[in-house]
């Protein structure tokens, strides 16, 4: 069978781990803010990866339940599909679903390029052909205004030749306390070079919510060292006297699965003439022709155990996904984990904690807190897709957007001052 080498659930867990672990700053230069830009806010976004929508109530994160309520706070914010780390930080930072920005998954095949992507690839996630959408740093550098990253998906690719003004190389070397105080010295910067929009990322809960699930005392304790970084960072910015507002986002939640009872794919030969993009919740089936693809798709309908089995045209609607699937990236037949269950496509020992399945998935919401100059204050809104927080940023900041998104400002607007 002629398969894919693909990435183990741990890298996929760990999302960037395996980049180059070059920690110094990577600046770009000739970038000034125009005149007009120099006068205009800022924000600072910040992604916390794997911190369900629940956390900070369940495990007592003092600092964004203080700052969120005395702003704005969503119950909660649904992921696109599937729910994973890519995909969603992608979609967050782009307005568009992963089947029209073009990160369908962590790992996924391209018929067109013969090549795969996959999360922890030194050489496919560094390669800005791959990325599809204006990122709001590209949106913002395109319009004069000057940006900076402190990790986020495809903030070390140049889509369309462009990347943060100021950005780093993923890396889990540099302390919570040294990137803070990286945040603190972009904004001290002289208001020509100064950045606007800064995004900035978190591993720590998901790491833990992979190794010992959502409910572990594992969880609570990088819950509340994050927390504690936020409120660091928030009561640094104050002393600064800039009109700062903060986003805090993350990309999915997170759920316990059977380690026991896995699942795997039947040991056939209609399966294994396909290709296989493996993953734990979801797995992504390439097939040669349709009667190849008709013939598996046939026999995995049948023999479904804990999974379902989707011809990608087939696919549930709202998830934005098959159907709609720009780029030719999404298996021919997708097979969706039922919740508690996971596949294993390694003798590794499963992690407890996953996510990726389908987003309707009430474990698999994320969390949206906002505060500072640009938000009304003691505002609670209802659950809401994480795409439309595209528009919102680039509203506040005072970007046009130049090309059509999956997100829309009205959504959000009702929450700005």
């Amino acid at each position: 069978m002629k398969r894919l080498i693909l990435v183990t659930l741990t890298l996929i867990c760990a999302a960037f781990t395996l980049h180059a672990q070059d920690t110094t700053q990577q600046i770009v230069p000739g970038r000034v803010n125009s005149a007009s830009n120099q006068t205009r806010p800022y924000v600072i976004m910040i992604s916390i990866d794997g911190f369900r929508y629940d956390y900070a109530e369940k495990y007592h994160a003092e600092n964004l339940l203080r700052l969120s309520g005395a702003g704005v706070r969503a119950l909660a914010m649904q992921p696109a599909f599937p729910s994973l780390t890519f995909p969603n930080h992608y979609s967050i930072i782009t307005g568009l679903y992963p089947a029209h920005h073009g990160l369908v998954d962590n790992t996924f095949y391209d018929r067109k390029r013969k090549e795969t992507y996959r999360v922890g690839d030194t050489v496919t996630v560094p390669d800005g052909s791959w990325y599809g959408g204006t990122p709001l740093w590209v949106l913002a550098e395109k319009q004069k205004m000057v940006s900076a990253s402190y990790f986020w998906v495809g903030s070390e690719a140049a889509i369309q030749n462009i990347r943060p003004t100021y950005y780093f190389k993923y890396h889990e070397k540099t302390s919570n306390d040294q990137r803070i105080q990286q945040v603190v010295n972009w904004l001290k910067m002289p208001e020509e070079t100064r950045p606007h929009l800064i995004t900035f990322y978190f591993p720590e809960v998901d790491h833990a919510g992979h190794s010992f699930g959502p409910e572990s005392e594992q969880v609570r304790a990088a819950v509340l060292q994050v927390d504690s970084a936020i409120g660091k960072m928030a009561d640094a910015v104050s002393k600064l006297n800039l009109p700062v507002s903060f986003v805090i986002v993350s990309d999915h939640g997170m759920t316990n699965v059977d380690t026991q009872h896995t699942l795997s794919l039947p040991d056939t030969s209609i399966v294994k003439a396909l290709k296989v993009a493996p993953g734990g919740e979801k797995v992504l089936l390439y097939g040669n022709n349709e009667e190849e693809i008709s013939t598996a798709y046939k026999f995995l309908k049948q023999n479904e155990n804990h999974y379902t089995a989707y011809l990608k045209q087939e696919t549930p609607v709202r998830w934005h996904y098959g159907q709609e699937d720009i780029y030719n990236r999404i298996g021919d037949i997708i097979l969706v984990a039922e919740p508690g269950y996971a596949f294993s496509f390694s003798k590794r020992a499963m992690h407890v904690g996953h996510h990726g399945f389908d987003n309707n998935l009430t474990d698999m919401n994320a969390i949206f807190m906002a505060w500072g100059p640009a938000f009304k204050e003691n505002t609670r809104i209802a659950t809401f897709e994480n795409v439309n927080v595209y528009p919102l940023v680039a509203r506040i900041l005072g970007l046009d957007i130049t090309q059509p998104i999956d997100g829309k400002l009205e959504v959000l607007e009702s929450i700005l001052k």
